[in-house]
This record gives structure tokens, sequence and C-alpha cells, in this order.
């Protein structure tokens, strides 16, 4: 269990799945740069970061939803959090997260949401089996199942995360082409700096035989 002032944003899972010199870049040395995607995302979020919540039949809906797991040490809020009545009377949480592009091949969207599923559960006491991504660019939901391999994988960059965390160490850079789509890339520099931090490892692997 952590403790309340060890507890890190939910959201730095997404970042440090997209690149982990960019998570470091925002969550060691504090940098955060807006750039045309960060700035469609905040205003997509800003429709849902109101708070309050609705009732429409057997759906109550609620807006940012503050979460926080102690085990994962993590803390943050939900986008959405419908609330679904059961036959039993029971309301079944289902997490949506709004996000500004399209689905994504990549699990780092799914872990955030995995992550929010694990909070609900532990606040709530109740097995959160699905929730849904919606994005921006098609305006449909994703459904996404929580099942025990992607449980697995948030547990486990939840644990990374922590550890860049405390290291307190920007990783070097890397290049790819995800990196053009980055707010960062100006001062990340991964075509500029990559270069060099191959060669100073060169000269250690050759100082190291």
């Amino acid at each position: 269990m952590f403790a309340e002032d060890d507890l890190l944003p939910l959201s730095a899972l997404q970042h440090l799945l997209f690149c982990e010199r960019q998570c470091a870049l925002i969550h060691v040395e504090q940098l955060w740069v807006e750039n045309l995607f960060t700035a469609q995302g905040r205003l997509m979020h800003e429709r849902v970061d109101g708070g309050g919540h609705e009732s429409r039949g057997d759906v109550r809906t609620v807006y940012a939803m503050p979460l926080r797991s102690l085990r994962l040490g993590l803390v943050g809020k939900a986008d959405v959090v419908e609330f679904h009545r059961q036959e039993s009377g029971e309301w079944l949480p289902f997490p949506v997260e709004h996000k500004r592009g399209r689905p994504k091949k990549e699990n780092w969207d799914r872990v955030q949401l995995c992550a929010q599923a694990i909070c609900l559960e532990e606040a709530l006491g109740v097995k959160v089996p699905e929730g849904a991504l919606f994005y921006g660019r098609n305006r449909r939901r994703q459904p996404v199942v929580f099942d025990s391999s992607l449980r697995a994988e948030t547990e486990e960059t939840a644990a990374r995360l922590h550890e860049l965390i405390a290291l307190g160490r920007t990783p070097p850079p890397s290049y790819d082409k995800k990196c053009d789509s980055c707010s960062l890339k100006e001062f990340c520099l991964p075509k500029t700096l990559e270069k060099p931090y191959r060669v100073e490892r060169y000269l250690k692997r050759m100082m190291a035989d």
C-alpha cells in the first residue's frame, strides 16, 4: 500500500507507455508544452471535466469522478463513470475514458482505463468487468474487457511508473515516428540528442571490454 503523499497521476500511465522519456520530462522535470493535439484533447475533456451527474432510466452517469488506488499508488479522476442497474438491484460501474484521436493498436489507453476500473473496485468493493474508450475522431465507443492479462499489464506499468519517478532521472532520447506528434518534441530533441547518447554508450562498452 502507498501513502497518500506518494500517489502519482493516473494519467501518467499513458505517458509512460507512450514514451518513458516523455513521462519523465512531464512528471520528473515538470515540463509541459501544448500543441494542436493536446489542445484538442484538453477542449474535449473540458466538456466532461465540469463534474455533475445525471440519471436516465437504469443508467446513472457521474462526470469527473475522483479516483485513487492505494494499492497501485495512483490518483486522478475518470472522465465518465456510468452506473448500470443490474437485475439484482445493484449498480455496476462502467468507466468511459474520452480520447481525442482514433483507436490505437497499443494498450496505452486500455491500461489507463483499466487502472480506473481498479480504483473503482478498491473504493466500492465491487468487480468492474469492462468499460469503454470514446474516441473523438470517429465518435464511437470501443469496448474494453478488463481481463487478467490487461490487469497484469496495468499493475506492472504502475510499478514501473513509481520506479521511474523514484529514480528521478530522465531516460535518453530514442527517435520514433510517434515523436513527430509529441508536444515536447522541440525540448526532447530526439534526433539531435540520440546520436551523442549512442556514441557515449559505445565508448563505455569499449572501456568495459
